[in-house]
């Protein structure tokens, strides 16, 4: 090799390495200082004429597997979590039904409260003469009506906060979207002109970790570089440019609203009339919450408060018509028998007539008449009587039949539908809670997989650092040792 040669050589492992050190240098940089999904930048190297190794290009180091499952536990564990969230504020309407560790837990549950209505009735059907006993039964359904209205109302504000963080999320998938397009051309402009665009890329799949947290998603990449997203179900989020994603906010929840659905591209993919359901993500956690489990729970509240209408239904002596009793609502011209009413939960209340603070006489609870004379089942007004009192406490354990739309039992007594009731919601919190726990664990294995596989590691990349130091000092003593060289030679030459 002549030394011109080998001067040409020298020269070009010393720019490769100041190449090759700046890449380590950006790589450990990165993994300090730049926050979301980094992947470990390499240099391809090629032979050039002379011999000596430059840098072709520089490139990602990727596992499109790993990738995909990270982006799949993201969805799944948004969805969990989201859900978990709700339901765990739902739960509270139960705690005391379900919980026995906390002993100061005030008695809220539907359930807890009937059964303390049902221990006043029975202590004032062994004492009907007892005012006392009479106003720990008026005190207990008071207490019981309320604690619908406030379920009710927990239900409603669930529902509110889920509709609304579905409108935020909606915002934030059409913001990534349009980030997601700057950066895709940027890709497909510097695919085709051979620049580096490892950054871009790291940009790019970090913004579809962002976008996955809010809805479940599935990729493809062209071989200009440029990529599509479907969400899980197979809608088009993005192909060239984003596509719309749409929804209409409500404010205001009652037990008959029905939340406006999410849209991409004008296909509903949320609500009963889905075309392609979404499976995971945020998106889809709160729309199960809101349209699912939140309205199920509103039923077996209304169907409780229903029960409770007809339990304690006064009938006419001459025309066997009924009307509420101890329980009534407002605008009611009957009882619920079988049939749902949308919303009762919130609306039950204890009849005035029955309530002192209200001009109302206590006797009444014992002696019937709450709807007038002609329902008065004491009429000598005897301090002994106790039939009402009884047929009361009877009606609540009676098998009677109830709405489907709880998802319960539809023949029971009103006793065992409100524990069940408990139940069923206590089981969607342990089992919601679980799935959050699970799916974040997931997250958390299928990120670390990724990270092991592609993610910079710092003691490797310090230790190239310390690799190519030493080549630079080699490659910097042979230029030197070739410069002696030239020397010698031209003093010889002269």
């Amino acid at each position: 090799m002549g030394l011109s040669n080998a001067w040409d050589v020298a020269t070009t492992s010393l720019a490769t390495n100041a190449g090759l050190t700046s890449i380590v240098s950006r790589n450990i940089s990165n993994a300090q200082n730049t926050a979301g999904y980094v992947s470990t930048k390499v240099a391809n190297l090629v032979t050039g004429s002379n011999g000596a190794a430059t840098i072709a290009s520089i490139s990602d180091l990727a596992n499109a597997t790993l990738f995909n499952s990270m982006l799949s536990s993201t969805s799944a564990n948004a969805s969990a979590q989201a859900l978990s969230t709700g339901v765990t504020q739902l739960q509270q309407t139960v705690s005391d039904a379900t919980t026995t560790s906390d002993s100061s837990t005030a008695a809220q549950s539907p359930s807890t409260l009937l059964q303390s209505l049902s221990t006043a009735l029975q202590t004032y059907s062994s004492s009907p003469g007892s005012a006392s006993a009479a106003s720990a039964v008026l005190t207990a359904a008071q207490s019981l009506a309320s604690g619908l209205n406030s379920a009710s109302a927990t239900v409603a504000s669930v529902r509110e906060t889920a509709d609304q963080d579905m409108v935020n999320s909606v915002s934030t998938v059409n913001s990534l979207l349009a980030q997601f397009q700057d950066v895709n051309n940027r890709i497909v402009k510097g695919t085709a002109t051979g620049s580096d665009i490892s950054n871009a890329l790291d940009q790019r799949n970090t913004i579809l970790q962002s976008l996955s947290q809010q809805i479940g998603i599935t990729t493809t990449t062209g071989s200009n570089g440029s990529m599509s997203i479907y969400t899980d179900s197979g809608a088009t989020l993005f192909d060239v440019s984003p596509r719309s994603v749409t929804m209409t906010p409500t404010t205001t929840y009652t037990a008959s609203t029905t939340g406006a659905a999410v849209y991409v591209d004008g296909v509903p993919v949320t609500g009963a009339n889905a075309v392609m359901p979404i499976q995971s993500g945020a998106l889809a956690g709160y729309a199960n919450l809101r349209d699912n489990v939140a309205p199920q729970y509103q039923a077996q509240l209304d169907s409780i408060a229903g029960g409770l209408v007809n339990a304690f239904a006064e009938t006419n002596s001459s025309t066997g018509a009924q009307a509420p009793g101890l329980f009534t609502y407002a605008g009611a011209t009957g009882v619920p028998g079988s049939s749902r009413v949308s919303g009762l939960a919130g609306e039950i209340e204890v009849s005035s007539a029955v309530d002192p603070s209200q001009g109302g006489s206590l006797g009444l609870i014992r002696d019937g008449g709450i709807n007038g004379l002609g329902y008065v089942q004491n009429s000598t007004g005897a301090s002994g009587y106790s039939a009402v009192i009884q047929g009361d406490i009877a009606a609540l354990s009676a098998t009677t039949a109830f709405p489907s739309a709880g998802g319960l039992s539809t023949s029971t007594s009103l006793s065992d539908y409100a524990a069940n009731s408990a139940s069923w919601l206590d089981g969607e919190y342990q089992t919601a809670s679980s799935q959050a726990t699970y799916q974040s664990t997931l997250q958390t294995q299928a990120s670390q997989a990724l990270s092991n596989a592609i993610g910079v590691n710092i003691d490797t990349q310090m230790s190239k650092m310390l690799d190519l130091e030493n080549s630079y000092q080699a490659s910097a003593k042979l230029i030197s040792t070739i410069n002696t060289m030239f020397g010698a030679l031209l003093q010889a030459v002269a």
